[in-house]
């Protein structure tokens, strides 16, 4: 997990790009990767082939479409994203909702750099970053741990976002599992996160994606289900009796650039 570094700087410029982010939460190391791509992205664009942003920013704003549903109705009254990285969704919802609890949980590294970003910017005690080992079994910065320290009378939202396909897919079961039981701790819950399956892309083209997409982050990227089908089975058998996997897409608050329909959104419950 140590090695998901570079994406976590590249995406806090995308946003960055698109108007979703703080200033603070970008980075020299994001900047620089965002530039390199950038030629490759208006390509992609002009040719109506998908691209790396259009996704990004479907997962993005189909998450935070769903999150806002689940506030709004009461179901959600804190977060807990893990794999935080730079994104800008914890400042954006604590000042859109300021009595909503939000911790953004990450490796340590990651974690003190995106303390350090906050500070700057300025933030109410209800929006705090913590260390987190999503795969420690015990201690401090596990799960179990950092999730014990919420408010057990108020619904949770648990978000993954751009993790799952850094991890080995029985890394993945045990996430889910685990998100299952700190989920069932509360009142009410949801979780949320992006997914790829390969039925979404040929076969041919979704070995070339994982192949590019590895070599950008410097670590192997992987698909882990073949179908949606699939995912929602192994949802079910993490311990979430409710598993959406839509196409992110299909989704309104998606943007109607190409690549959003080669992005699922997993939104599960325990009913």
């Amino acid at each position: 997990m140590a090695s998901i570094g570079p994406t976590a700087h590249f995406t806090g410029q995308v946003w960055a790009a698109h108007g979703l982010s703080h200033p603070e939460l970008t980075t020299a190391e994001g900047r620089v990767l965002h530039t390199a791509t950038t030629p490759a992205e208006v390509a992609g664009r002009l040719a109506r082939l998908p691209t790396l942003e259009g996704f990004l920013l479907a997962r993005h704003l189909v998450i935070d479409a769903l999150l806002e549903d689940a506030i709004a109705t009461g179901e959600v009254g804190q977060v807990l994203e893990v794999a935080c990285g730079m994104s800008p969704r914890g400042w954006r919802f604590t000042e859109r909702h300021p009595d909503l609890v939000y911790v953004e949980a990450d490796l340590p590294g990651m974690a003190a750099r995106k303390r350090e970003a906050l500070a700057r910017i300025g933030r109410p005690a209800t929006h705090r970053v913590a260390e987190l080992d999503a795969l420690a079994a015990g201690g401090p910065r596990s799960l179990r741990a950092v999730a014990g320290r919420l408010d057990p009378q108020r619904g949770l939202a648990v978000i993954t976002e751009g993790l799952l396909s850094y991890l080995p897919r029985d890394a993945v079961l045990r996430l889910w599992g685990g998100f299952a039981k700190a989920v069932g701790r509360f009142p009410a819950g949801v979780y949320l996160s992006d997914l790829h399956v390969d039925a979404d892309t040929p076969v041919l083209a979704a070995r070339a994606f994982e192949a590019a997409l590895s070599a950008f982050v410097r670590t192997r990227v992987a698909v882990h289900f073949a179908t949606p089908a699939e995912a929602i089975e192994a949802l079910h058998g993490a311990g979430f009796a409710d598993a959406r996997v839509e196409r992110a897409g299909a989704h309104p608050a998606a943007p109607q650039r190409p690549g959003a329909d080669r992005v699922r959104i997993v939104e599960a419950r325990l009913g």
